[in-house]
């Protein structure tokens, strides 16, 4: 079946445009209810083609890729992840959703057949082979904005969007659709920096498929003759559910750094009853703080993903403790005072300290995580009372 549709699309690229404007060309902007991977949370964005002279519909997806694909782990953490442009048919397309269970939701295009036309040879030559991998980027080059400006380019003159007054920034826009999955909201928060911050204006707020959507219904195509609008109709293609996602983890990330603090506190505790720091404890705790903040260290200053490199959290989670950390058993098996956690009390005060003036959004588990931290240094400078 997808040799058939690729026949069908390379049949059509070498038609010429005047006999593609001949047909009766109908475009539709379809999004997609978010669903419960990680990458499907923002919901998704296509373009549907329907040629009504030749009965064809295939849709137009710019969201395309493959776990398969050599490195894609490292190159998706250091920002170089290639997505393609695929071609399919609607039925195909609609099935998917169907599986899963999710809705898809149209808005036709007003367009005229000469612009119908040009979107059609657009995306041919998106299609070719040597032009169809394109490097995606999250915020300013993904499917959705790529379906925006495809459309947008073919129209003979200006399409005008709507301001609003509601100030939005990165972050605002996907803790809306992380709010029913907090790990991933926590994991997401913990990689993205003061730039995510920043209020973005409208256009920039388009990388989420349901601000594209939304921003669509009101606007108008431009023209020095006339004004139209630029939806023609909309509607469910497939209903929404109110399926709710699966919330992963039984507890949520504060409920476990609540439960991490408290822990903590008790290892304080038999610490001091004991007379003796608990290694196991510290190795632990501070490897664990030591790889985030490995992991933070490399966005930083090796990825090019975008608002990951201006991110305060470094303060709090860099590789410190874990370049330290054979120092830092040492003197805890030897029973001998570490200076570091004299530094690490002092440290992490200031840190909490600046939470509050520093222009970024902090997930509130990590004050907790940096109470944990602070409570464990606190420990060994009350064991180290005891030591001679």
């Amino acid at each position: 079946m997808k040799k058939l549709i690729l026949y069908i699309v390379y049949f059509f690229s070498f038609v010429p445009i005047y006999a593609i404007e001949q047909d009766s060309l109908q475009w539709s902007l379809l999004t997609c209810q978010p669903g419960q991977e990680i990458y499907q949370l923002f919901g998704h964005t296509a373009l549907r083609c329907q040629n009504f002279t030749k009965k064809m519909d295939v849709v137009f997806n710019y969201g395309m890729f493959s776990f398969n694909a050599p490195n894609f782990v490292i190159r998706f953490v250091e920002g170089k992840t290639d997505y393609e442009l695929g071609v399919e048919k609607f039925c195909d397309f609609v099935s998917q959703y169907k599986f899963r269970g999710t809705g898809i939701y149209y808005q036709t295009l007003n367009l005229t057949q000469s612009e119908s036309a040009r979107l059609w040879n657009g995306l041919i030559e998106n299609y070719k082979p040597e032009n169809r991998t394109y490097r995606y980027n999250y915020f300013y080059n993904n499917c959705t904005t790529r379906a925006r400006d495809m459309f947008e380019a073919c129209i003979d003159g200006n399409v005008v969007y709507q301001k609003r007054e509601e100030v939005k920034s990165f972050r605002s826009i996907i803790h809306e659709f992380t709010k029913d999955s907090k790990w991933d909201e926590f994991g997401i928060d913990l990689l993205l920096g003061q730039d995510a911050d920043k209020p973005i204006d409208m256009r920039l707020q388009m990388f989420a498929p349901f601000y594209l959507l939304s921003y669509m219904r009101d606007a108008q195509i431009v023209t020095s003759v006339a004004t139209r609008n630029l939806v023609l109709s909309e509607g469910y293609l497939e209903p929404f559910t109110n399926k709710s996602l699966p919330s992963g983890f039984v507890f949520s990330p504060l409920i476990c750094t609540i439960i991490l603090l408290i822990i903590t506190i008790i290892i304080v505790a038999i610490e001091w009853k004991r007379k003796k720091i608990i290694w196991i404890w510290d190795l632990f705790f501070f490897s664990l703080q030591g790889i985030a903040g490995g992991i933070i260290f490399f966005l930083m200053f090796f990825s090019s993903h975008p608002t990951v490199n201006s991110n305060w959290l470094f303060v709090l989670l860099n590789p410190i403790p874990l370049m330290y950390l054979p120092w830092m058993m040492y003197k805890d098996i030897k029973k001998k005072k570490d200076r570091y956690h004299y530094i690490n009390i002092v440290y992490l005060i200031i840190f909490m300290i600046l939470m509050s003036f520093v222009p970024q959004t902090f997930n509130a588990s990590v004050i907790l995580l940096a109470c944990s931290l602070l409570v464990t240094s606190i420990g060994h400078l009350i064991v180290y009372r005891i030591y001679k």
